[in-house]
């Protein structure tokens, strides 16, 4: 199941050249459906597997959101809102390759909504469910919101992958997570130091957990790969050098791959290697297509021939 308050629709378009005060004539665009949980939806599906999308939608564009997830025939349940749901916009400079991302912030949400986000969530959430929250909050939904749908995962025994950041990122920790997936610039936010190099990610990452209720810590660096912590057990694992045509939803496909994975009883170790073939595969495609199943099936069968056995650690060698 996927919980997503700040969907998007999710619009990419070309142009030969970007200029200032110029009228630019772009190609037809493309439309996808988008926002945190609602782009794990759709990746998982890639996939081959199914899920529960549950988000916030109001208005035209919140109805179009809808028939665009009816096409990839993904499974809604949604929380209507009085606000319009947001739309972002992409647009690649055909000339030099660059790619501009506009990102909209999403209107505000009345108290009712977001409490009837968290009553349904309690209703639907079923012990041993895994339970995906991802994105940003809107205006009007309190910093503790994550926190909240925390502690109703933790009481029903479900299993919670957080990805977010800033104050909700901070707030939802103290709910108890299972799985958290923070960048570099998030992990060190998280423990409270301001930057993080070779030398102290092992340790620092290793004490968050033991002063965190975090079981399972992946910790992504975009091309490089990522590193996998849990209380005795380390993993760095490389990525993929693949020809880029979009950055949008690599986060989000890397967190489907992961949570597929589990869903499908592999280990830790399998699912942080899925994850990251996940990730990359999605880098490969154009706008916001996300990730393909063909690209992660053989990037994976690269990062289990690569993956080193030197680079595997126990909690003895911290």
């Amino acid at each position: 199941m996927t919980l997503t308050v700040n969907p998007a629709i999710d619009k990419s378009t070309t142009v030969e050249r970007i200029l200032p005060n110029s009228k630019l004539r772009c190609a037809i665009p493309r439309y996808d459906a988008g926002g945190g949980g609602v782009n794990v939806s759709r990746a998982i599906k890639k996939l081959g597997g199914d899920s529960l999308c549950m988000y916030l939608a109001g208005g035209p564009s919140g109805t179009f959101l809808k028939k665009l997830l009816d096409e990839e025939k993904i499974e809604q349940k949604i929380i209507p809102t009085k606000s319009w749901t947001r739309e972002n916009l992409s647009v690649t400079e055909e000339s030099s390759d660059k790619q501009y991302r506009f990102g909209m912030p999403g209107l505000a949400v009345e108290e009712g909504e977001w409490q009837q986000a968290l009553r349904i969530l309690e209703e639907t959430l079923s012990e041993g469910d895994y339970l995906v929250v991802s994105g940003s909050l809107c205006p009007g939904i309190p910093d503790n919101f994550y926190q909240r749908v925390a502690l109703i995962a933790k009481n029903i025994r479900a299993k919670l992958i957080l990805d977010t950041s800033g104050e909700p990122l901070l707030l939802g920790m103290k709910g108890g997570v299972f799985l958290l997936k923070p960048n570099l610039s998030e992990l060190s936010v998280l423990c409270g130091v301001k930057a993080i190099s070779v030398n102290n990610m092992e340790s620092l990452a290793q004490k968050f957990l033991v002063d965190n209720d975090c079981e399972v810590l992946v910790v992504s660096m975009g091309p490089k790969g990522a590193m996998l912590v849990t209380a005795d057990f380390m993993e760095l694992v490389p990525a993929p050098v693949v020809q880029q045509q979009s950055t949008i939803g690599a986060g989000d496909s890397m967190v489907a791959g992961m949570v597929w994975s589990l869903a499908m009883g592999k280990s830790l170790s399998e699912m942080v290697k899925y994850g990251v073939a996940a990730g990359t595969a999605a880098t490969m495609k154009k706008g916001t297509q996300l990730c393909e199943k063909e690209h992660v099936d053989q990037l994976y069968e690269w990062i289990l021939a690569h993956a080193s056995n030197d680079e595997q650690f126990q909690k003895s060698q911290f």
